[in-house]
């Protein structure tokens, strides 16, 4: 089987060349379950990302044939506040197209599309879709447009009104389905596209995201990429396990020691909080050796583990 280019570098290197639109195209239109033809892309947050966010997530805002602005993230590494941070890129869109003195009847519909490399929030689906609508506290009916809106805005519901959210929450699918929303997941978490696949935009995917089709600069960038996100992810894993464990054990001998409830509780709580504390310090050296065995420059990876650069010199 070919081997494919992750999805979150293609959308930070190819598919923002026009000639490439036809495989984001497929993904919108299978998710969207509509035929979505991207018109152009806009201005995004990506060129102003640090090195750091140039792995750690990507996004992408186009406008569709009908106006609509489609905001794309992909998020590798866990972020608490990510759903806060679906809202903020979304209420920047509906302030920052729409000119001062316009009438908010000619705010554009935004569609925010997110892929999550990591468990956000507590659920066990794959696909999240959130939408706006307004229910009755007494009757519990929905709040309808009246005909003279619908005629207005060309729309049935109040809901087609605001923005709408996508979670794709693709980790843990790694089984081939004959669905086309599922092949995508399926691709989006394995960077596979078996021979019988026909979800919209992934034939496109199999002719413009093969490795073998880049330059040697191009793979030389796309396989430092790849060691970035694995040194991410491996870290953040490893400082977890490592300061849950090391809390846990100190907790239980010092609580076992005072013999008393509160000292149990008192022991567990510091001796995690110390655990957690010490692993990150310990793992902040062991990101930043990997990080200069990956190549990275010694600011980037001052900035990111917060370590002195006379430090990392003697790493």
């Amino acid at each position: 089987m070919a081997n494919y280019i992750r999805f979150d570098w293609a959308m930070k290197r190819l598919l923002r060349n026009k000639a490439n639109f036809g495989v984001i195209e497929g993904l919108l239109t299978t998710l969207l379950n509509e035929k979505i033809t991207i018109q152009r892309l806009l201005e995004s947050e990506s060129n102003q990302e640090d090195e750091y966010d140039k792995y750690n997530r990507v996004d992408i805002l186009a406008e569709d044939s009908k106006g609509q602005l489609i905001l794309f993230e992909i998020q590798n590494n866990n972020e608490y506040a990510y759903f806060q941070r679906m809202l903020f890129g979304v209420s920047k869109l509906v302030t920052e197209y729409i000119q001062r003195g316009q009438g908010y009847e000619n705010i554009r519909k935004v569609y925010s599309i997110n892929i999550v490399y990591f468990a956000l929030g507590a659920g066990k689906d794959t696909v999240y879709h959130g939408t706006t609508e307004f229910r009755g506290i007494h009757d519990n009916d929905i709040l309808q447009l009246s005909p003279f809106q619908r005629e207005k805005f060309k729309v049935d519901t109040v809901s087609q009104l605001y923005p709408e959210y996508y979670i794709l929450r693709v980790n843990d699918f790694n089984k081939w389905s004959k669905i086309p929303l599922e092949q995508w997941i399926y691709f989006l978490n394995t960077g596979e596209i078996p021979d019988d696949a026909d979800a919209p935009g992934l034939g496109e995917a199999r002719k413009r995201l093969n490795v073998n089709s880049l330059s040697k600069d191009e793979k030389n960038a796309y396989y430092r990429h790849l060691d970035n996100v694995v040194i991410l992810r491996d870290n953040i894993t490893t400082e977890r396990a490592e300061g849950r464990a090391e809390g846990r054990a100190e907790g239980r001998a010092e609580g076992r020691a005072e013999g008393r409830a509160e000292g149990r509780a008192e022991g567990r709580a510091e001796g995690r909080a110390e655990g957690r504390a010490e692993g990150r310090a310990e793992e902040r050296y062991e990101i930043a050796r990997k990080m200069k065995l990956a190549n990275i420059d010694l600011a980037t990876i001052a900035t990111f583990t917060g370590l002195p650069l006379e430090e990392l010199d003697s790493l």
